[in-house]
């Protein structure tokens, strides 16, 4: 089974965009991107937009060939938008990507207002029928029931995770589960997994104890020590804190515990926790975003920053 990840922070953007190809399945998840529209004040420095650009077109390679595409969830760095910024997946650019594929979705019975509106846009945009994935099965594809996203109870919603199980293994997509609840961890223990690609707790976010992030870690450590690869990312790479954090946990576990860019062996390249750091060494000229939404400029000026060549970013084959 191979397994690409697309997008993800720790390779420059906000996502947990994967592919899968098994002997008779091309399978995209997730396949949205964001660079988080605002952080510290600050809107996505161009190299970050350059990057970006790079990885939405890999999602969109992916998907124009793919005969699964599974959203987890509505949030916009997972799924295509309708009303897309420059900088996320157009629903309407992908369209027609959409046709042949087979959908996976998340059910509409926890979708705040918001989302369940989104998700009726889709389905109008992409002109095609999403029923409800959760609990379902079909050949080496099945998919959870309702996970908190983040804490039981969440504002922010509920999430699908994905089990693909493959003659070489068992990898399980476990989408902004966050570490903050013992139900996902346990469905995923249930599949056996021999590869997890889950979302680590949000550390810059103060609103989340000591006391939750030490039961984050606790959980964290339950997957490092049952699960031969275990990977983490997303929310937990939007600061610096969570490469000590994956330190940490690996030194703990006394297994290796990844991050996305590491099993890609890619660079790290966790551009929004270096924003500021962006900015103060490659300066940003008023109007350059209103500009570049407009289709008035572009990021050829800002391909390099220090050794990274935003236009050499490796992330992958062509899917085919």
């Amino acid at each position: 089974m191979k397994i690409e990840i697309l997008g993800s922070e720790s390779l420059g953007v906000r996502g947990l965009s994967c592919y899968l190809e098994t002997h008779d399945r091309r399978i995209v998840i997730d396949p949205g991107v964001a660079l988080g529209y605002r952080r510290n004040n600050l809107l996505p420095h161009p190299f970050q937009v350059a990057v970006g650009d790079n990885v939405r077109q890999n999602i969109i390679s992916a998907l124009k060939n793919c005969t699964d595409i599974v959203m987890s969830h509505f949030h916009g760095d997972h799924v295509p938008l309708p009303n897309a910024n420059p900088f996320q997946v157009s629903a309407q650019k992908v369209s027609a990507c959409f046709q042949r594929p087979k959908l996976w979705c998340q059910c509409t019975h926890d979708l705040s207002p918001a989302m369940a509106k989104r998700r009726q846009s889709l389905s109008r945009i992409f002109k095609r029928q999403m029923d409800c994935s959760e609990g379902q099965t079909d050949g080496l594809l099945s998919f959870s029931h309702s996970m908190p996203h983040g804490e039981t109870d969440s504002p922010l919603g509920e999430v699908m995770m994905t089990r693909v199980a493959a003659e070489a293994g068992v990898f399980v997509h476990a989408s902004d589960i966050q570490l903050l609840d013992d139900s996902p961890i346990e469905q995923i223990l249930a599949w056996k997994p021999s590869v997890v690609l889950a979302s680590g707790p949000a550390l810059y976010l103060r609103r989340l104890s000591p006391g939750k992030l030490k039961k984050a870690f606790a959980r964290a450590l339950i997957l490092a020590k049952h699960v031969p690869e275990l990977i983490l990312d997303h929310h937990m790479l939007r600061s610096d804190k969570g490469f000590h954090w994956l330190e940490d946990l690996s030194n703990s576990s006394g297994h290796q515990v990844y991050c996305a860019a590491d099993y890609m062996k890619r660079k790290r390249i966790p551009l929004e926790s270096w924003r500021q750091r962006l900015y103060q060494e490659m300066p940003v000229p008023e109007g350059w975003h209103k500009a570049y939404a407009q289709g008035k400029t572009d990021t050829a000026r800002y391909k390099q920053w220090r050794d990274i060549d935003a236009s050499r970013i490796y992330f992958g084959e062509k899917h085919k």
